[in-house]
């Protein structure tokens, strides 16, 4: 008998899945959609949970990292997550009033409106790189429009995986809410079920698979992916300034952030001084980055493999490497915090999403050729843009499209909760957060409420005369 695959779970995992889902499902069509009360009731249990665990969610996180700070923690996760509960209690009730849509004077005296109601069961698969805030936002609007949720985290974080699953089951039925933990062959599985709609936080490639299983099902979807973010530095902008930004938001959990700032384009002439500015910051920030424990290790081996062999490759090719404590950092299992002039087209740093503390900076003539640059690739999921100028705000604004957008900062568009977060084209599908999430979660029901009576019905046989009059006026006839 040949031995089991180990790559495969056992069907007893599989079948326990199903049978979450099962349970959710069956609540969902069996009981009345939920209330103002029940959907704020969960939201608040939510928010205890949250705050009950902070420490263990800290310390899981750092331990699935190696390293990670915890104020990073507490300032990029948990903070996010405990606002977006605040402003879905304090909003909910406004957003499930009933909206007013226009009548036609020919269907007076009706009344038309669309009600907001929940969609059922939501999936939630998480990533790694902020793994409590991209498991938890989602589920506060999903909880905001009255669903219930089965949340898959990343096999990349074990530990926090384990941690949230049980505090999950302390605070909700499942019934509710639930996590399910796993490998790669439960995540398959996970996509691969009939939800009512199914998020998907991660990278292009895996998008592609999880929109795939979702379409079998006619499942709809948001993917929030990633790309190569830009930043477009115009020529009247302060380097200092600028470089202060830029590193904050680019080494930030070591690059590891899906809006984090892939490459910087920059007057001709200037590369150089940003280089040595960003230099500046990061030993400020981080001034022993191989010991520094608010310097945060990258996730797994395989990762940071591939980020030192593409620094060997774009130094191979000719590119300028500038870094701050290389071999130390590499010694001690981390990647130094690196900037990269000219490396080559053909390398990984230019054709692909980075996802680590290295920043390529790429001269440009003119600020449209820069905008050329970046409308060239991909539609990014973010786009920054440092200029003192209004018109020049404006005019880049105008001339790109991104899933989000800061101007004179980075990563600031996300931490604001009334603002919907997504991504377009190859950076992803659909948007969420605050009113857009709990829209995304909603079915909107257009409902009319017919009077009396109405134009159609006055004047006898179906198609009387006053129908008959008034298509012929529309038509012109």
């Amino acid at each position: 008998m040949a031995d089991a695959d180990p790559s495969k779970p056992p069907s007893a995992e599989l079948a326990a899945m199903r049978a979450l889902f099962d349970a959710q499902h069956a609540a969902s069509r069996r009981e009345a959609p939920a209330d103002c009360d029940c959907r704020r009731d969960r939201l608040e249990r939510l928010k205890i949970m949250v705050k009950a665990n902070a420490d263990r969610f800290a310390a899981a996180i750092a331990d699935d990292f190696g390293t990670r700070a915890r104020i990073e923690t507490e300032l990029m996760e948990l903070v996010p997550t405990l606002s977006a509960i605040d402003l879905a209690r304090k909003s909910v009730a406004r957003w499930m009033r009933p909206e007013k849509r226009h009548v036609g004077l020919n269907f007076q005296p009706g009344r038309a409106f669309v009600q907001y109601e929940p969609l059922g069961v939501i999936g939630i698969i998480s990533p790694w790189n902020y793994p409590l805030n991209l498991a938890l936002s989602p589920l506060v609007d999903a909880l905001a429009a009255g669903n219930r949720a089965l949340i898959k985290p990343s096999e990349l974080t074990p530990a926090f995986s384990e941690v949230l699953r049980a505090a999950i089951a302390e605070a909700f039925d499942p019934e509710e809410v639930a996590v399910v933990t796993g490998g790669v062959e439960v995540g398959k599985a996970f996509a691969s079920l009939p939800f009512d709609h199914l998020l998907f936080t991660g990278s292009t490639a895996v998008g592609r698979e999880v929109y795939k299983a979702a379409a079998a099902n006619l499942v709809p979807v948001t993917l929030e992916l990633g790309g190569k973010s830009p930043v477009i530095v115009a020529d009247d902008y302060p380097l200092a300034r600028a470089a202060r930004s830029i590193a904050f938001g680019k080494f930030l959990n070591a690059g590891q952030t899906c809006i984090a700032p892939d490459y910087v384009l920059v007057p001709e002439g200037k590369a150089e001084a940003l280089a040595e500015a960003l230099l500046a910051e990061v030993r400020r920030s981080y001034p022993d980055p191989a010991r520094d424990p608010d310097y945060s290790g990258v996730i797994s081996a395989r990762h940071r493999q591939r980020l030192l062999d593409a620094i060997a490759a774009a130094r191979k090719a000719g590119a300028t490497v500038l870094s701050h404590g290389e071999d130390a950092a590499e010694q001690a299992g981390k990647v130094a915090p690196t900037i990269v002039i000219g490396a080559p087209e053909e390398t990984i740093l230019a054709s692909e999403e980075i996802f680590g503390p290295i920043l390529p900076i790429i001269p440009y003539h003119r600020l449209d050729d820069a905008i050329d640059f970046v409308n060239g690739r991909d539609r990014p999921l973010a786009l920054y843009c440092f200029a003192r100028d209004s018109d020049v705000q404006a005019h880049v604004l105008r001339k790109t499209v991104s899933g989000g957008a800061t101007v004179n900062g980075t990563l600031l568009h996300i931490a604001q909760e009334s603002l919907p977060f997504g991504g377009v084209g190859p950076s992803g599908i659909g948007a969420y957060h605050g009113a857009e999430g709990f829209k995304r979660f909603s079915h909107a029901r257009g409902v009319f409420k017919a009077g009396p009576f109405i134009a159609f019905e006055r004047l006898g046989p179906p198609w009387g005369n006053f129908a008959r009059k008034m298509a012929k006026a529309m038509l012109g006839r």
